[in-house]
């Protein structure tokens, strides 16, 4: 055995004895550092720095899991704060973290192997978000759950994107690829088994301060090769919606077990109301929110969203439609009813503590006769192409399937044959063909999208008629479909069609993706396709069809009611920013080269 062997195991062999004498609740002060024992029964001890904040180690069963080159903080660490510790009741150790603009709590309970902490800000921490960090040791904790390596970036061969996309094996990975939507997350976690199994796991059961609502999404876990991070994102600019909120945020935990994967449903925050935490707002000062949901098309989510400028709740409804909402704090909010993901109605609604508001809401989607539809409204581009893989990989990654897969011909290609995002330079335009007995009359032509990135949004061209260039969608300053992210404003489009424009017989409609922005190949303007529904006005239903809450654009467009001779001539301009000329061709179809030039083709 080699000096340093046996260094190591004399060292071990101290640890595990200062271990066993320290194994019970309670904390100690040693070299500029807070020493916190859990006194559980799977021993937990971790040191916080008295002038940072910055937990600095941590051992768990005898097995120290900290990151040495950085800490574990809150935001990118505050630098300097005053710290201070308090045991209350002689069950919790309370540390206090305080600067001029934030408050960092953590909380141990007599026996509990959980770090568990609240946030309180006034201001937007200076890096911009509000996160809290794990920095852990790979030897020990290498694994992530519950999506695996698609964000285990250590071993990469090679940058796909900025900083944050890699290619592994063969396989593009980024930590944005381990998110999962607030309103399904439960645990996330880090983990290993070549010392001990051990599971390092983060819960939020409460998300109320924290900003994008029930689908936003965000970094949970990352194996970056010098740490394997685990991450509670309470903020950021990632495809950020709304504008942050200030207050408390939490609590949220990190748990500490061996096999187990704990669950956040159901997890009692009461203990907290005792423990002096500014701006806690107790069970008894809340009140909920309960009703029935109607008009939800069967097999979609019912989603009920509250939200005002100090906080925000989701649930999801039963099948019937009955909704209780989580304890809110008092106060007036916008209520929003949404079929999986697409909003069908908004209201407004007042809670008082102690007491339970009854609130219904019915669905607002039009009655409509579908000709065709590609996709279903639900918010997102489930069903089409590549939507089944983005999520988890850049739409680089040779497990895509081809994002050009030719014309979508209906009642003969299926979903999965359109693209679920449309890059100005890759697969521009869109082409759909179709087939009528007969003029329906007059029609319009719907495209639903979830997100946009450059600018980019639809101009829409059925046969002969071109609809005009629609301005520019709310700037959304974040990557999105490559850091598999797809939630934005959801803009609608709509193209009016006057009836004699539809063929007896073939028709033709392009979407084409139009921006005055520029980028290569997947960061060149681009937005994602929740539907396209090709429909007539009428009580056939309303199947999945437009929501009346949701912002649209209506595209105008001068119609068929010009003569072949009044339409441009092959070649020539039929379109463009500031064009007042004949937006109908003669010859061949109007066909989008820049913003400010369209021709036919």
């Amino acid at each position: 055995m080699t000096f340093k062997s046996l260094f190591q195991a004399a060292l071990l062999s101290v640890f595990y004895f200062t271990a066993s004498v320290l194994a019970a609740f309670g904390y100690s002060s040693s070299g500029g550092n807070y020493i916190i024992d859990a006194g559980s029964s799977n021993s937990l001890v971790f040191s916080v720095s008295q002038s940072s904040c910055d937990i600095n180690s941590i051992v768990y069963r005898g097995v120290e899991l900290q990151y040495s080159g950085k800490g574990t903080h809150i935001a990118s660490g505050l630098g300097s704060a005053s710290v201070s510790i308090t045991t209350i009741d002689s069950s919790y150790i309370k540390v206090t973290c305080v600067t001029s603009t934030l408050t960092q709590y953590m909380v141990v309970r007599s026996g509990d192997s959980t770090i568990h902490m609240a946030t309180y800000i006034t201001a937007e921490p200076s890096v911009g978000e509000l996160r809290f960090i794990a920095r852990l040791l790979p030897s020990v904790l290498p694994y992530e759950y519950p999506h695996g390596v698609v964000s285990t970036t250590t071993g990469s061969s090679s940058t796909v994107e900025g900083s944050d996309v890699f290619v592994v094996d063969g396989e593009t990975r980024s930590k944005f690829y381990s998110s999962d939507r607030f309103i399904d997350q439960d645990a996330w976690c880090v983990w290993g088994d070549s010392v001990d199994t051990i599971h390092v796991c983060v819960m939020a059961p409460r998300q109320e301060s924290s900003s994008g609502g029930p689908f936003f999404r965000d970094i949970n876990t990352n194996n970056a090769g010098d740490s394997t991070n685990l991450f509670n994102y309470m903020n950021s600019g990632h495809v950020q919606t709304e504008d942050y909120r200030m207050g408390l945020h939490g609590p949220y935990m990190m748990q500490f077990s061996r096999s187990g994967i704990p669950t956040a449903s159901g997890y009692d925050l009461g203990f907290w109301e005792g423990l002096g935490i500014t701006g806690y707002v107790n069970e008894a000062a809340r009140g909920t929110v309960a009703g029935t949901a109607s008009g939800v098309a069967s097999g979609f989510e019912i989603v009920l969203h509250w939200f005002n400028s100090e906080a925000q709740y989701w649930t999801k409804a039963s099948s019937s439609g009955a909704f209780t909402s989580p304890k809110m704090k008092p106060g007036t909010y916008t209520m929003a009813l949404y079929q999986t993901e697409y909003k069908v109605a908004e209201t407004s609604v007042s809670v008082s503590a102690g007491s339970t508001t009854t609130k219904n809401m019915a669905s607002g989607l039009e009655s409509m006769n579908v000709i065709f539809q590609i996709g279903d409204l639900d918010g997102q581009p489930t069903g089409l192409r590549n939507a089944d893989k983005f999520l988890r990989m850049h739409p680089s990654d040779s497990r895509m399937s081809s994002w050009s897969p030719g014309t979508y011909t209906v009642g003969g290609s299926s979903a999965s044959d359109f693209p679920m995002a449309i890059f100005k330079e890759v697969n521009n335009p869109a082409t759909i063909s179709f087939s009528l007995d007969s003029d329906p009359g007059a029609a319009t032509l719907r495209v639903a999208t979830t997100l946009s990135f450059a600018g980019a949004r639809p101009q829409l061209v059925v046969n002969s008629l071109a609809g005009s260039i629609p301005s520019a969608p709310t700037k959304i300053d974040s990557r999105g479909v490559t850091r598999g992210a797809y939630r934005g404003y959801g803009d609608v489009y709509d193209l009016s069609i006057p009836a004699g424009t539809l063929n007896s017989g073939s028709n033709t409609i392009t979407i084409t993706a139009v921006s005055g922005s520029s980028g290569d190949s997947y960061l060149s303007p681009n937005f994602i396709v929740d539907s396209v529904i090709l429909f007539t006005a009428g009580s056939g239903g309303s199947g999945s069809g437009g929501g009346s809450t949701t912002t649209t654009t209506t595209t105008s467009a001068s119609g068929p009611t010009e003569t072949s001779s009044d339409c441009a001539a092959m070649w020539g301009q039929c379109g463009g920013s500031g064009y007042a000329g004949s937006t109908c061709c003669a010859e061949g179809t109007c066909t989008y080269s820049n913003e400010w030039y369209s021709q036919c083709l």
